[in-house]
């Protein structure tokens, strides 16, 4: 099965790419992967994405997208990639057992939040559990929340929440932070912050919303219950590269390494877009833009490699 492009994934990244590349003609195919959507499948309230001034569930924006794309003639397989070949063209891509082949691939598997695997969290995820301040802090001013980490991200996140919180708890299980001595700093002079050495959260307790964690200090092995208003996991992300290891320039943390201004990977002809690509922004709308610009990169190497011409007219070449 040969195709003019195989997008990887299907958060806000992946269907805006589908979005561009199915306007333009291309007629994309996605491999949305199982758990389809991204991290926006388990948000409950989304405020901070334009055009909905309401807010909307995470679930239901993912679904606008997804018909939104399928409207312009992306077809989609729900299923996950296997392995890839990008040692020459066309590109090679399994899907379980089947093969396509591409002349260019847009990568947007995103990256997932690492958790705490503890008793609780799953089921209050969105319910006062968070990996995202950014997301989330909005929905908690004037509470009392607990941030779980000891790096720059866990500063970040707790300094922020400290614009809605009435007061801001860190949880760290040493007894100092990884995080540079700048940001440790600015946590220990805020007035707002608080922190619990050499503990760990053992449990997210609540009926149908946070009410608290049971803490457990890993030097005495004491068990305490420490009331919350809302929990943010702040241990870092993981970019869900594995398939592409040996095939793309990945950093040292494993994200995709991309030509700075471009989406373009290490290989020509594939790019890379959203949380996949992206450690600092983490954001729906930026993952989206940066879709989009994936999408019209691809557009204009496929038209320069002779490809033959979209169908339709590409949206950046229209006004307005």
């Amino acid at each position: 099965m040969s195709e003019t492009m195989v997008i990887i994934g299907s958060g806000p990244a992946g269907l805006t790419a589908a979005i561009y590349a199915a306007r333009a003609g291309l007629e994309p195919l996605m491999v949305e992967g199982m758990e389809r959507g991204g991290q926006l499948m388990i948000t409950t309230d989304v405020e901070n994405y334009p055009g909905f001034p309401d807010g909307i569930m995470g679930p239901d924006l993912m679904e606008q997208m997804r018909k939104q794309a399928e409207r312009f003639g992306t077809r989609i397989v729900t299923s996950d990639v296997s392995r890839v070949d990008f040692s020459q063209r066309p590109f090679k891509i399994w899907v379980g057992e089947d093969l396509y082949e591409a002349d260019s691939v847009i990568v947007s598997t995103g990256a997932s939040a690492r958790w705490l695997r503890v008793p609780g969290e799953e089921r209050l995820t969105g319910y006062g559990v968070s990996a995202c301040a950014t997301c989330d802090g909005f929905f908690f001013r004037d509470k009392e929340l607990v941030v779980v980490g000891g790096g720059d991200s866990a500063m970040e996140e707790a300094l922020f929440l400290t614009k809605f919180a009435s007061k801001v708890t860190v949880v760290h299980r040493r007894d100092e932070f990884r995080a540079s001595a700048i940001m440790s700093d600015r946590v220990f002079n805020h007035p707002k912050i608080d922190v619990i050495w050499n503990s760990v959260v053992d449990e997210v307790y609540g009926e149908t919303v946070v009410e608290g964690v049971k803490l457990r200090n890993v030097i005495s092995d004491e068990i305490s219950d420490f009331p919350a208003d809302g929990v943010f996991v702040a241990i870092g992300h993981d970019p869900n590269t594995k398939v592409f290891v040996d095939h793309l320039e990945l950093d040292d943390d494993g994200y995709i390494i991309t030509k700075a201004g471009t989406t373009l990977t290490s290989v020509e002809g594939v790019y890379a877009a959203g949380d996949v690509a992206d450690k600092v922004y983490r954001q729906a709308v930026t993952a989206a833009g940066l879709g989009c610009q994936a999408a019209l990169d691809a557009e204009r190497w496929l038209e320069s490699q002779d490809v033959p011409a979209a169908t339709m007219e590409s949206e950046h070449s229209k006004v307005g």
